[in-house]
């Protein structure tokens, strides 16, 4: 296999050094693109990095941003950015997946919002930042027989990168919130391995070795499927399978049936309680408008992890790696040039302390409303789905105690 030959160590620009494998290369410059509520600048800041510019079309997200990134310079719409701010060494875009989830259009990486990647790669192409970070859903890996991640790699490679990507779970680090998300790292004078795969801590779950506190699920859904959490809530998103913005569902030990907080939610994305409060100062403001920006955000404590990696890289022994082959991709991979190799990277790169859903909530939850525990009670017991023993007849009770809405 052929090794990648790193570039002699240079600077970052302001005369900072920067050295490889387990040094510390200095804190980064972070340009963030479609930003959202800023989780990906949020992590990289507690990990040492520092932002200079954000681009956000939303204006209810940008208000946000105003108001927890103060100091930092807010652009509104990435098609008028003509450059990056100079210096810049780490461009970082959790890029629009309307066009890649499940939960959305599924119209492949050149829909129209999704296919809006191509401005990452102008701004990157101009301005050649020492870094790119990407973050999307993993439905990008398998979503037309994986054409949508062929043609980024594609694109990374033809613009000289060297590339790697890894699935990580959100519930890896200590939070009860099953989220997956692909993270892509690429350079042209480093080695991403060092970065991304590297470190891991094996196949991972819910580490508590009690019995389950609670379990999350979809009310929006129950015709092929739940989004079923074990101690976890399924993944926050951004719309829903009735087309809103909703939050998911917890059966409690105690038998009841609630929705969480948006504060708690807000926690189970590792953002500090009442983020994004801001929000709701701006004039037609909506309580589901704030899930929908909990939703799409990048949880904090991935992009933290990805920044303190990115100050003390650990060289990664691909040697024993294989050719990725079909079309079929990985969990994990990287190309450093001489094709695309699959890698056993886990997606649990750490193991941090695990906190039981049920006592991870500190905000008073809301039982599920009858209108929408009914019309779930009807769908998944036409289903055929297999559902764990006493779960069916917790929300029959819940429907027959609760009260009919107006």
């Amino acid at each position: 296999m052929v090794r990648y030959a790193r570039r002699s160590p240079g600077g970052l620009g302001n005369g900072t050094p920067w050295r490889h494998n387990g040094h510390d290369t200095g804190a980064l410059r972070v340009t963030g693109l479609f930003a959202g509520i800023g989780g990906l600048e949020l992590g990289l800041h507690r990990a040492g990095h520092k932002t200079q510019l954000l681009c956000e079309i939303d204006p209810l997200a940008r208000r946000v941003l105003e108001r927890r990134f103060p100091e930092v310079d807010l652009h509104d719409d990435v098609r008028n950015l003509h450059s990056l701010p100079r210096g810049t060494d780490l461009l970082v875009a959790g890029f629009p997946c309307q066009d890649l989830s499940q939960a959305g259009t599924t119209r492949g990486i050149r829909g129209s919002r999704s296919g809006l990647i191509s401005e990452v790669f102008r701004l990157a192409e101009t301005s050649d930042p020492r870094w790119l970070l990407l973050e999307n859903v993993p439905f990008m890996l398998s979503l037309d027989r994986g054409q949508a991640m062929r043609f980024l790699t594609s694109r990374l490679r033809a613009s000289g990168y060297n590339w790697a990507y890894r699935v990580v779970d959100t519930r890896a680090f200590g939070l009860p919130h099953r989220r997956r998300r692909v993270i892509i790292l690429a350079s042209r004078s480093d080695d991403p391995r060092d970065v991304l795969l590297s470190e891991d801590a094996g196949p991972g779950d819910n580490a508590s070795s009690t019995l389950p506190t609670a379990f999350g699920f979809y009310w929006t859904e129950g015709n092929r499927g739940l989004g079923w959490a074990v101690d976890a809530v399924p993944t926050l998103k951004g719309g829903s399978g009735i087309g809103i913005p909703s939050p998911p569902a917890i059966w409690m030990r105690d038998g009841s049936i609630v929705t969480p907080d948006i504060r708690d939610a807000e926690r189970l994305q590792g953002f500090p309680t009442d983020w994004t409060r801001p929000y709701l100062r701006v004039a037609g403001a909506s309580r589901g408008g704030r899930w929908k920006l909990v939703g799409n955000a990048v949880s904090v404590p991935v992009a933290k992890w990805v920044g303190q990696r990115l100050l003390s890289p650990i060289a990664y022994n691909g040697t024993a790696d294989e050719a990725a082959k079909g079309h079929k991709w990985p969990t994990a991979a990287w190309d450093m040039g001489s094709g695309i190799f699959r890698s056993d990277a886990s997606e649990w790169p750490k193991r941090f302390k695990w906190h039981p859903l049920g006592s991870f909530l500190k905000h008073d939850a809301t039982p599920l409303s009858h209108r929408a525990a009914s019309g779930f009670f009807r769908r998944v017991s036409a289903s055929r789905l297999s559902l764990a023993d006493g779960f069916l007849d917790a929300i029959a009770a819940h429907v027959s105690q609760s009260t009919p809405e107006d």
